[in-house]
Formats: structure tokens, C-alpha cells, sequence
């Protein structure tokens, strides 16, 4: 697919996907969801690929859906189906990024709002600029929270904070999203590339059991915890026969550095 509202390469096993509508803040539209499936599509089905990041390019990660292109339908009476975007290709966005195979950092240059917000909350490790912030902004213009917010956020800050982003629908800043619990790291804005690539490389870089071990964390969420004490048993077992785990063991009795093939 030629790509028109999002950039995306692959290198040294990271697959990078950037927003790339700086006109609108990388706004979300059916041009962009179409184009995001297509590169998840392409990251799960590329063997090479070991982890991925999710930016935006200029002054912003995602400002949110494109409004602009909604006020147009509602100048010209065309009919306004709110849910059409979340049914084509938000909402399976959300449900393949529970079990993708590869770990996902996103970095936040800039506004995080709506379902830009929830595209953040994609991330395995979310590392925010300094200038960034994040809005659950939904409630401005009288709808509710989508793109898994609403499940994503309160497991990650807890009800409180998430019910105060989700109601009063107010800025929240790099550095409160920090001490929230939101992202795991804040750093000076020129910093952020190299900070994210550099953890990105490092999970490439990994064994293949870091895949398992994402989607663990996520199953975790709903399992009971005879449930996910049985996946850990198998998904060990499964651990302990890759090429993987030889190679860990063997290095940490050579004392030196594991290289690990992913397999």
C-alpha cells in the first residue's frame, strides 16, 4: 500500500511507524486507520521485524480525530455515523494490539488528545517530551471516551485519575502523566528520538520470550489468577525450549553478553 498519512521502515530489526499529517496535528481519519492496519498487517507478517515504534512527526503525536472533515459532513447535512471510524478500523487496531506478536514503544512529541490518547496507550513503554500532554478531550464535544480508553486508562492510573481525565476532559502534562503512572519516562524534547530508538533497539534486541511476555502482562488484566498461573506454567515450558534460553544460560555462565536470535 502507498502510504500518504503515515510514514513506516524497518531497520536493525525495528519496524517505525510516524504520523505524518503535521497540518493537522496527525489528526485520525479513514486515510490514517487504513494506513496503520496495513503496517501492523506488514509488521506481524515480517519475521525480521522484533519491535516497533510509534511517533509523530513535527509538533504533535495525535491531536485526535479530524474534525475538520466532521463539521464539513455537518455543514452539508450529510448524516454522521460517530461509530464508523471505531467499527472499519479503530476498534481492530485495539483488539490485534493485545496479541501482536512484537512490543510496541510509542513516543509522544506533542498533544496526545482523543483517540490519539488512546493510540499512546498502544504502547508497551510509552516515553513522553517534556512539551508533550495528553487529553481525554471526548466530553468537550459531548461524546464519551473510544479506541479502548475507557478499559486501558484505569488500568493504567487507576479509577480515579482515569475518571477525572475522562469527565473534566483537562490537560494533563508530561511530567503529572509521569507521577500518574501514565508514561514511564519524560525527557527534554530534543532527546526523545533517541531515547525511544535506543529502547526500541534494546527490545529487538531481546529473546523471543519478550513477546510472550507482553501478551502475558495483557491476558493478566482478565485473567483469574489460576488462569494465568496455568499460562505461565506453559508459556515457560515453551520458553525453556528455544534457542533462546540455551543461549541466556550459556552466557550467564561465560559471564558475558547473551545474543539472542529471537527464536
Amino acid at each position: 500500500m502507498d502510504y500518504e498519512t503515515i510514514l513506516f521502515d524497518v531497520a536493525a530489526g525495528v519496524a517505525r511507524i510516524t504520523l505524518n499529517d503535521p497540518a493537522t496535528l496527525n489528526a485520525f481519519g479513514p486515510r490514517m486507520g487504513q494506513e496503520l492496519l496495513d503496517a501492523f498487517a506488514c509488521i506481524e507478517a515480517d519475521a525480521s521485524v522484533r519491535a516497533a515504534l510509534l511517533t509523530g512527526a513535527d509538533r504533535g503525536f495525535c491531536s485526535g480525530a479530524n474534525l475538520a472533515a466532521r463539521g464539513k459532513q455537518f455543514s452539508e447535512g450529510a448524516p454522521v455515523d460517530t461509530g464508523a471510524l471505531l467499527e472499519a478500523f479503530i476498534n481492530p487496531m485495539v483488539l490485534a494490539a493485545a496479541k501482536r506478536r512484537v512490543p510496541l514503544v510509542t513516543a509522544v512529541n506533542g498533544p496526545a488528545a482523543g483517540v490519539g490518547l488512546s493510540l499512546a496507550l498502544l504502547g508497551d513503554i510509552i516515553v513522553a517530551a517534556e512539551s508533550a500532554f495528553f487529553l481525554l478531550s471526548f466530553t468537550r464535544i459531548g461524546l464519551v471516551p473510544d479506541g479502548g480508553a475507557s478499559w486501558l486508562l484505569p488500568r493504567r492510573i487507576g479509577l480515579t485519575r482515569a475518571a477525572e481525565m475522562a469527565l473534566l476532559a483537562e490537560r494533563v502534562p508530561a511530567s503529572q502523566a509521569l507521577a500518574w503512572g501514565l508514561v514511564n519516562r519524560v525527557v527534554p524534547d530534543a532527546e526523545l528520538g533517541a531515547m525511544a530508538g535506543d529502547l526500541a533497539r534494546r527490545l529487538a534486541a531481546g529473546p523471543a520470550s519478550i513477546s510472550t511476555t507482553r501478551q502475558m502482562i495483557f491476558a493478566g488484566l482478565e485473567n483469574s489468577l489460576a488462569a494465568q498461573l496455568d499460562l505461565e506454567l506453559a508459556e515457560q515450558r515453551r520458553a525453556g525450549r528455544t534457542e533462546d534460553y540455551r543461549e541466556g544460560v550459556a552466557a550467564f555462565l561465560e559471564k558475558r553478553a547473551a545474543v539472542f536470535v529471537g527464536r
